[in-house]
């Protein structure tokens, strides 16, 4: 072993202990008893299904409108294209109460579009499409962006050799540009139902109720303490371990495939 990678695999250890350590320390330190009542808490199966359903239909409607973007910017060059590029990028690091506060204020009540939405009986402001859009604006470009890499990495010059050999260009897109994008869309799929699935802070000022899993644990850590907390924090975690190794599976067999 070169000195090199002796001191790599140093700092790699130093960077796993950081990153498991205390999400090992939370479970293995949970109350049995808790975290047993945990599992069978009506309010937190409820609050791991709305973020998951939350998370799946934010990802869905990113996919719907990110990917269509995604080529834009890999294709076409246009004027503001860096402009464009950094406001797609603006939600991941502006804080996200900010991000709720600014929903809030096209999507509440007293607003056009929320008002527009309101005549069709659908409503943002403490409301599960509050918070399927909270979700949307903060993990969008995990999903915009990994597209625009994916159609990058994509040479233009496929597309025309199936358009010369007959194809149309949809045909063309379908059969060729998408299926060698595929792994970059997928990856960037699930690096935004993950984001998702975590988001708090836009999601708590838009939308409290019904409570996602984060707001729940905050519910619970500010009205009962730190011991309340801790069992449905674990419950999560093992939750979102499960759900990431089973996507690890799917993902590492369609490679195979």
């Amino acid at each position: 072993m070169t000195s090199r990678t002796a001191l790599f695999s140093v700092a790699a250890g130093l960077a796993l202990m950081f990153l498991a350590g205390p999400l090992l320390k939370l479970v293995v330190t949970s109350n049995s008893r808790g975290l047993a009542r945990a599992f069978i808490d009506p309010r937190v199966l409820a609050a791991i299904w709305t973020s998951v359903a939350a998370a799946t239909w934010a990802t869905l409607l990113g996919a719907l409108v990110g990917i269509p973007l995604g080529f834009l910017l890999a294709r076409h060059d246009f004027p503001a294209k860096a402009l464009l590029e950094g406001l797609i990028d603006l939600p991941v690091v502006i804080p996200h109460p900010i991000a709720g506060i600014a929903l809030l204020f096209v999507f509440g009540r007293r607003f056009f579009v929320g008002d527009a939405f309101g005549a069709l009986g659908i409503r943002f402001a403490g409301a599960t499409p509050g918070i399927v859009i909270a979700m949307l604006f903060v993990s969008a470009p995990f999903l915009i962006n990994a597209a625009r890499d994916g159609f990058r990495a994509v040479d233009p010059r496929l597309e025309s050799v199936a358009r010369t050999l007959g194809q149309g260009p949809w045909s063309a897109f379908f059969g060729v540009t998408m299926p060698l994008a595929r792994g970059s869309l997928v990856s960037g799929a699930v690096m935004m139902w993950a984001r998702a699935l975590s988001e708090f802070g836009a999601v708590v000022v838009l939308a409290y109720y019904p409570m996602t899993a984060p707001v729940l644990i905050y519910d619970r850590f500010e009205s009962f303490g730190l011991a309340a907390a801790q069992p449905v924090a674990a419950v999560i975690v093992i939750a979102a371990l499960a759900m990431f190794a089973a996507l690890r599976w799917l993902n590492l067999r369609q490679a195979r495939e």
